[in-house]
């Protein structure tokens, strides 16, 4: 299992997610930030829990995120 955790307050919407992980990551058409797909909020972190088989592609998103807000970790 992998975690993804966003802090999606702090987002700038560069868009570097999306590109790395276009399935997992979308625009926000009402404010422009970067949306995890499926995530629940809770206290201004968003999270989801998917299988092993989208690690390798958030874990590109998280390094080529220039706030550094994404956390990805194997469970």
């Amino acid at each position: 299992m992998v975690r993804i955790t966003q802090q999606r307050a702090k987002c700038i919407g560069c868009n570097a997610c999306v590109e790395a992980a276009h399935h997992r990551w979308r625009i926000s058409r009402k404010d422009g930030k970067c949306t995890l797909v499926g995530a629940v909020e809770k206290k201004g972190f968003f999270t989801i829990l998917l299988g092993d088989d989208e690690y390798d592609d958030n874990i590109i998103a998280a390094k080529h995120c220039p706030v550094n807000i994404i956390r990805v970790e194997k469970v």
